[in-house]
C-alpha cells in the first residue's frame, strides 16, 4: 500500500513537472513570436505605416508592440540595452554616428524608406523662377543647410542633379571645399538649416529639408530636382536596427518576419500616400510613384 502510495505521488509529479515544461515551451514560443519595436512618437504619415504593417506581421503569426520615443538617442539605446529586438526611426549615417559616439554596435537589418531632399526652385513674386534644374543660370546663387551632416547631403544632391563634381564618394562627408567641377560658376550659399527656406525668394534655388519646407509650407510643386535611391543617397536611407547577432537570437525568425512584410508593395504605397509622397520605398526592388 505504501508502494503504491509512493507510485501514485511520483505520477502526479511526473505529470506536474510536464504540464510545466509544457507550459514553459509554450510561453517561449509565443514570446519567440513577439517583437517590440522602437520608434518616435507615432504622426500621421507614420501611424498608417505601422497599421498595415502590424497587420501583415499578425496575418504570419507576429505580434508587433510598438515603443515610442521622444528623443533620437533613446531607440538606440534601448535596443543596445535590449528593452527593444529592433527600432526604425533611422539613417544609417544617424546609426553609424550614434555607434562611433556610444561605443555602440547596433547594425542595420535591413532597408525601409528614404525621406529625399529637393532642391527648390527660387521666387519672384511668389511664382518659382525656374521649372527645370536644367534652367538654373550660371553664376546662380543656391543656398544649402550649413551644418556638416545636411551640407554634405546637400552637395551629394547637387552632384546628383549634374550641378558641380566632389572629389569624395557617398559614403564620406563632403564640404564646399570638395567640389572639384563647378561648370556654371555657382555660388553656394551656407546658411542654418531652418532658414533655408526663407531664402527661397532671394536666391535662384535653395536645398530645404522637409521638416523645414512642410513647416514653412514650400510648395512642393516648386520642386527642380528630388534625391533618388543611389549611391550618393545611400547612407540616409532609412533602416531597421538590431542587435549585432540578431540573427543568432531567439527573434530572429520574427525579425525577418518583420522585415518581409515592411518590404512589400503595400506597405510601399502606404509610405508614399501617407506622407503625401515626400517619403519613398528605399528598399532593392521597390516600387516608387513618379507623383510629388
Amino acid at each position: 500500500m505504501k508502494l503504491k502510495k509512493l507510485l501514485g505521488l511520483a505520477s502526479v509529479a511526473l505529470a506536474s513537472t510536464l504540464l510545466l515544461a509544457a507550459c514553459g515551451g509554450s510561453k517561449s514560443a509565443s514570446n519567440d513570436s513577439k517583437l517590440k519595436v522602437g520608434i518616435m512618437t507615432l504622426d500621421d504619415a507614420t501611424e498608417p505605416l505601422w497599421d498595415k504593417v502590424k497587420e501583415l506581421a499578425k496575418d504570419k503569426g507576429v505580434e508587433i508592440e510598438l515603443v515610442e520615443f521622444t528623443d533620437y538617442n533613446q531607440p538606440n539605446e534601448a535596443l543596445q540595452n535590449g528593452e527593444v529586438d529592433v527600432n526604425a526611426f533611422q539613417h544609417k549615417y544617424f546609426l553609424n554616428n550614434w555607434n562611433s559616439e556610444n561605443k555602440g554596435t547596433l547594425v542595420e537589418a535591413a532597408d525601409t524608406l528614404l525621406s529625399p531632399i529637393r532642391i527648390f526652385s527660387g521666387t519672384e513674386n511668389g511664382k518659382a523662377k525656374y521649372t527645370d534644374v536644367k534652367d538654373i543660370p550660371n553664376k546662380a546663387t543656391i543656398s544649402v543647410p550649413n551644418d556638416a551632416s545636411n551640407e554634405s547631403r546637400a552637395l551629394y544632391l547637387l552632384q546628383s542633379a549634374g550641378l558641380i563634381k566632389l572629389d569624395v564618394n557617398g559614403d564620406e562627408l563632403a564640404t564646399i571645399k570638395n567640389i572639384s567641377s563647378n561648370p556654371k560658376d555657382l555660388d553656394i550659399k551656407e546658411v542654418d538649416a531652418a532658414q533655408t527656406a526663407s531664402t527661397l525668394s532671394s536666391v535662384d534655388a535653395a536645398i530645404v529639408n522637409n521638416s523645414y519646407a512642410q513647416a514653412a509650407k514650400v510648395d512642393y510643386k516648386t520642386t527642380l530636382y528630388k534625391e533618388a535611391v543611389d549611391k550618393n543617397s545611400d547612407q540616409w536611407v532609412n533602416v531597421i536596427a538590431a542587435q549585432k547577432d540578431w540573427k543568432k537570437s531567439d527573434k530572429a525568425k520574427a525579425i525577418k518576419t518583420l522585415i518581409s512584410v515592411y518590404q512589400t508593395d503595400e506597405v510601399g504605397k502606404v509610405i508614399q500616400d501617407a506622407s503625401n509622397n515626400v517619403d519613398i520605398p528605399a528598399w532593392k526592388g521597390a516600387k516608387v510613384s513618379s507623383k510629388d
